[in-house]
């Protein structure tokens, strides 16, 4: 089963996000659960959390259904001390939101290291910190997810992803989430050579920590290593290697989210990818 959606807006309140999925006929939808640019939140509130689960119940929206974002400001690998602190504060922070609300997964971007030290120094570090916060919670699994390697921005390789994910010492509680903008723009050519990618993938990582996907098209051209989203078929990538994921059963029971540019596509895009699965 192909689960297939956007990421929809929180505003007014969490529980509104499976409503506004649920117009755009999504069967699966990302959210942020607080301010993605801020880093202190109001903690949610009983009402919000009652109501976003019976909403997700009602509209049928099941964990495996549901991909949330961390804040744009968190870096788990930061080389200051004190910085580095402040963001895994608030990852442990957002982990324990996805718990009040019944979410079983937290994607993020693993980290930069911001031309102060070394690519695996910094993986170290971000491992280290995915291990106190995995400590410090119960359930949700850390979703890393792949980047464009847009000025020093780790985990634009496969080989990364997994070398982080070595050091992660619960592995029932860590996955990746494959962006398909950010892995062509990294060198990975879905247009082309998607059975080569996917392979690539499938040995460096596993499919078995596939948690989810971001289905955007791509403004840079292949390894540009610019993290520029294009609405699906408006971009290098064209259509087909999303009519490929759709058709690969290696891909299933995972939210697949859209975050394309124009939102007034997105039943569009979404009814696009439901008839490639069909």
């Amino acid at each position: 089963m192909k689960y297939i959606g956007a990421h929809v807006s929180a505003a007014g309140g969490v529980e509104n996000a499976p409503l506004r999925a649920h117009e755009i006929g999504a069967t699966a939808f990302g959210l942020f659960t607080k301010n993605q640019r801020q880093w202190q939140a109001k903690p949610l509130s009983d009402s919000s959390i009652h109501a976003f689960k019976e909403n997700c119940t009602k509209l049928g929206y099941t964990p495996k259904q549901i991909l949330p974002h961390d804040s744009y400001l968190i870096n788990l690998g930061h080389p200051e001390v004190d910085k580095r602190q402040k963001s895994l504060d608030a990852f442990i922070d957002e982990l324990h939101r996805c718990e009040q609300l019944g979410i079983d997964r937290l994607n993020f971007h693993p980290g930069s290291h911001l031309r102060m030290m070394s690519e695996e120094a910094c993986m170290d570090l971000i491992a280290e910190s995915l291990n106190f916060a995995l400590s410090q919670t119960q359930s949700v699994i850390a979703v890393l997810e792949n980047t464009a390697g847009q000025g020093s921005n780790l985990g634009y390789r496969f080989e990364q992803l997994a070398y982080m994910i070595e050091r992660v010492e619960d592995k029932s509680r860590v996955g990746v989430c494959i962006d398909t903008c950010h892995a062509y723009a990294a060198g990975y050519d879905l247009k082309n050579n998607y059975d080569s990618v996917m392979q690539a993938f499938a040995e460096t990582v596993g499919f078995e920590y596939l948690k989810g996907m971001h289905l955007n098209d791509s403004k840079g051209k292949l390894g540009s290593r610019i993290d520029r989203h294009h609405s699906l078929g408006e971009g290098e990538l064209g259509w087909e290697p999303f009519e490929r994921i759709m058709q690969d059963d290696r891909i299933d029971e995972i939210p697949m989210i859209l975050e394309t540019i124009n939102p007034n596509r997105w039943p569009e895009e979404i009814a696009q990818l439901k008839d490639f699965s069909s």
